[in-house]
């Protein structure tokens, strides 16, 4: 952009002369920081008040309840078939390569370390990985591992998706993943399974209960002293698995714990597998995790410098200090700390070594032995040193498509009886997307205005439905024909100020009212931009974070932002406009369906570059990042968009330039309609299937011609001839 065309764009700015307000481009964030806040403020009285064991012990079956239904049901228990590929002896021990399934078809790689000789059963711990692109063969892993193994404890590691050899976005030419780090391999297929109803963690975790699974089926393994340790996103693991796994006697999550407020205040929402639907929202900490395997042996192993707060962490142990005094078992909870960043330290080592000597009956010396790493063909247990490329395996991304798959057909089933259905859709959709009522009473500030010739614009700011601004620009035109169009897009209301489709609305004597809706223009996204997010993959607005946070408190930055687009629509209606419609651009498109499925006064909708449905979100494994902020965590379960936009009809809906989750527009043919048919024909193509619900809707009432789908999505027909209607 030239400097002169940038200057001419900063009178579109409102907020710019407004000291307290002109940085307001983290206000989405401090908005779901504060909802966690007021949840987590909620949870400390609630944790004030336990003073028995008796409570005590039901905060932990509350606990344990909370986090499976947040982490979405754990698929069936079905058989392992695991093969031992490779046999390797060392001295002092021996080295097991085993590929096992945890679930059908879904191949885990592992290496079972045992110590040599063996004179009876001896203890088993199960080490989870931390987030090393090369799992637990990376060196620090390894000097843990052989440790444990020579001080006589057996010792089962396994790589968690997306690590080691189980990439599932591998590039074969390079051997490397083509999303970036593990925590992009978690993130990428992470967003699908919340739409699904799912997590990330659901798949990851069940790993690692079947890990345990596994290391109980050998006879050399002791089952009454089993243990789990693991560090940062092995952490994670040890954590979430420890709270629900009664088998594992003792655990020790080293550089994890901490508690949500201090995580959020500091870091943000981490990765996929890190945050689980609406955990925060139920009033569930990080302590309870812990809480819920009182009074079994547990370490918290942290460093001062961490990244995961430390005083998180000591707040934490001190809540969990409580139960553990109630059970009279004060000896079996403990936190040791060094001085370090994010990373493993000797002292650490040697305090996790002596905890499991005492804690699973293996007493011994504590101090860390030197070792011998093993090289990178003896610690490999694939053939070609990737699941992906030496056996058929199945990934999240398939399973959790095909799980999508069944809640689509479901959906249609449900579709059979639409005056059933589309009225469960839209209070389901407002259930899910978390959306709530705004206050209509909130009067907008008049910031300035612009001349133009033929309308003027003016600036305002209203009140969101936070404690955060909504800058606008109304256009007023000088010939007003009582009509007025809110109209978005993700790239903020300066790059629609000028455009030939707000130009044309306003000189045809509409009202155009253009917001930044929260996140977008001048409110942001900050510093949670995601042009970096992923490797070799751009992505323009939102980094995932952000989402991430949403999802964690219950609700979804749809719900949020369709409050704000409400509030607006009220605004105008107030202000004496006869009629309004909605015009929304890419993925700010489901905004505007579920804003206008909620409010009837939102009298039309135009989606401009919108994508199809959430299924097809579910459906490509490289889809389009930014898509993300427009989903649902769970609407899978109940609604697809195509079901909101139904549930629009008789209102007239139009859609053009429409594409799958890729970004690719709907290139098949038309839907004939034969002479006197009363429905169409099935559709050619997966854009065209996944509309045909909404056409035989607007047929059913009678009122087909409101419903305009642009199926050419032809870029030389003016978009605004598309409009010609409403400014007639």
């Amino acid at each position: 952009m030239s400097t002169e065309k940038a200057e001419a764009q900063k009178e579109y700015n409102v907020l710019q002369n407004w000291f307290l307000l002109r940085s307001d481009d983290n206000g989405l964030f401090r908005h779901l920081l504060q909802q966690s806040t007021n949840h987590l403020e909620k949870r400390t009285k609630t944790i004030a008040q336990i003073n028995t064991l008796n409570d005590w012990k039901k905060r932990q079956q509350w606990a344990k309840k909370t986090l499976l239904e947040a982490i979405g049901p754990f698929p069936e228990r079905t058989p392992l078939n695991a093969k031992t590929l490779r046999v390797i002896h060392k001295k002092g021990y021996q080295v097991e390569h085993i590929l096992f399934e945890s679930q059908p078809g879904f191949y885990v790689t592992s290496t079972l370390f045992i110590p040599e000789p063996l004179t009876g059963k001896a203890p088993g711990i199960v080490y989870c990985s931390g987030h090393s692109p090369t799992g637990y063969k990376a060196a620090p892993y390894q000097q843990v591992l052989l440790n444990l193994v020579q001080k006589g404890f057996i010792v089962l590691a396994f790589d968690p998706i997306g690590q080691g050899e189980r990439l599932e976005y591998l590039d074969e030419q390079t051997g490397k993943s083509k999303v970036g780090s593990p925590t992009r391999e978690h993130d990428m297929p992470g967003p699908q399974t919340f739409i699904t109803g799912s997590s990330q963690a659901r798949y990851m975790m069940w790993d690692g209960i079947r890990a345990v699974d596994y290391l109980l089926s050998r006879p050399e393994v002791d089952p009454a002293r089993i243990g789990m340790t693991g560090r940062s996103g092995g952490g994670t693991q040890t954590a979430f698995i420890g709270a629900l796994d009664d088998r594992i006697l003792a655990t020790a999550p080293e550089c994890y714990i901490t508690n949500f407020t201090r995580l959020l205040q500091a870091l943000g929402p981490p990765d996929a597998e890190q945050n689980l639907p609406n955990i925060i929202g139920k009033e569930f900490d990080e302590p309870d995790f812990l809480i819920a395997r009182a009074p079994k042996p547990t370490l918290m192993i942290t460093t001062l410098n961490d990244y995961f707060n430390h005083q998180g962490s000591r707040d934490t142990y001190k809540e969990v200090s409580r139960i553990y005094k109630s059970y009279g078992k004060s000896e079996n909870f403990g936190m040791v700390e060094d001085i370090a960043s994010h990373a493993s330290t000797r002292k650490n080592r040697e305090a996790m070594y002596a905890f499991f000597q005492k804690m699973l009956s293996n007493p011994g010396n504590s101090k860390e032995d030197s070792v011998e790493y093993l090289t990178a063909d003896e610690i490999r247990v694939t053939t070609t040193g990737q699941l992906s490329t030496s056996q058929k395996t199945e990934t999240i991304f398939s399973l959790n498509a095909r799980h999508a798959d069944k809640l689509v057909a479901d959906l249609e089933i449900a579709r059979k009886n639409p005056s059933v259905h589309l009225p469960i859709v839209v209070r389901q959709a407002k259930k899910l997307s978390g959306y709530l009522l705004p206050n209509l009473t909130d009067k907008p500030v008049f910031v300035g205005i612009i001349p133009k010739k033929g309308f003027q614009i003016e600036k305002y700011y209203i009140k969101g439905e936070g404690d955060y601004v909504i800058p606008y620009l109304l256009f007023i035109p000088s010939k007003a024909n009582g009509k007025a169009v809110l109209y978005f897009s993700p790239k903020g209301k300066t790059k629609l100020a000028e455009s030939e489709e707000v130009l044309a609305l306003v000189n045809g004597g509409c009202h155009v009212l253009i917001p930044d809706l929260i996140g977008t223009g001048e409110t942001g996204p900050g510093q949670w931009a995601g042009s970096n997010y992923f490797q070799h993959f751009k992505m323009e607005g939102l980094g995932y974070d952000l989402w991430y946070g949403s999802v964690l408190i219950g609700r979804s930055l749809v719900g949020l932002r369709a409050g704000d687009v409400v509030k607006l629509v009220h605004l105008l209606r107030t202000n004496g406009m006869s009629e309004v419609g909605g015009v929304a651009v890419r993925e700010l498109s489901p905004v505007l369906l579920h804003a206008a499925a909620f409010d009837l006064f939102i009298s039309r909708v135009a989606l401009i570059n919108p994508y199809v449905s959430y299924h097809s979100l579910t459906r490509h494994q490289y889809y389009t990042l930014d898509f993300i902020e427009g989903a649902v965590p769970s609407s899978l379960t109940a609604y697809d968009l195509p079901d909101l936009a139904a549930s629009l009809a008789p209102r007239k809906l139009l859609m053009t330039y429409v594409t799958d989750a890729m970004g690719n527009v709907d290139t098949g043919q038309t839907i004939v309609r034969p002479k006197d048919s009363k429905r169409s024909t099935e559709p050619q193509n997966v854009i065209q299937k996944e509309l045909y619900f909404v056409e035989s809707i607007y047929q059913q009432v009678g009122k087909k011609e409101n419903l305009t789908l642009d199926r050419n999505n032809s870029k030389e027909k003016p978009l605004i001839d598309f409009f010609s209607d409403w400014i007639k």
